[in-house]
């Protein structure tokens, strides 16, 4: 099992790992988000990019005002940063381009390891272990013909009702 917890991971990864590792560490965006529990998570971590994949991380956030002054200090002057709220899931979400490469950091008062962003990638870790290399590259597949992550998860497993709601009753 991987320790999502230490990107150091990435290391040992494809090129796009390696690559991610990289501009986490030069850029040092885990360390600025040291005090809201980050976590990679996402396609990247569990090999299920595609071409226009982006950095996901979520963030334990409590307190929505601290972690949106800290997102404006450290990355508003990254390409096209935006700073959005979610009232549905009191969430904070900045979305901003280093390299060429998207990232976004998501926050909400739920700790990281209870997020639904890092739920999903866990199951979805666990079933491409169980059904091997032809199912990651049929979800891989997929992905390239529109779909998101868990609906293309839900489709090829026959999941019915809410895609994201479904994988999560796993």
């Amino acid at each position: 099992m991987i320790n999502f917890f230490d990107i150091s991971y990435l290391t040992f990864g494809n090129q796009r790992q390696k690559n991610t590792y990289s501009l986490l560490k030069e850029y040092r965006i885990i360390d600025l988000l040291a005090e809201f529990d980050p976590i990679l998570v996402g396609t990247i971590p569990i090999e299920i990019d595609i071409e226009n994949s982006d950095i996901d991380i979520v963030c334990f956030a409590p307190d929505r005002h601290r972690f949106s002054e800290i997102l404006n200090l450290h990355f508003s002057y990254f390409d096209h940063f935006n700073l959005s709220h979610n009232s549905k899931f009191e969430a904070v979400k900045a979305n901003f381009y280093i390299d060429g490469q998207e990232v976004e950091i998501f926050g909400q008062g739920i700790p990281t390891t209870e997020q639904n962003g890092y739920k999903h990638m866990l199951i979805e870790y666990q079933l491409l272990i169980q059904y091997g290399s032809d199912f990651r590259n049929k979800v891989i597949n997929l992905k390239k013909q529109g779909y998101k992550t868990e609906p293309a998860f839900a489709a090829l497993l026959g999941l019915s009702g809410d895609p994201y709601e479904a994988l999560l009753s796993l």
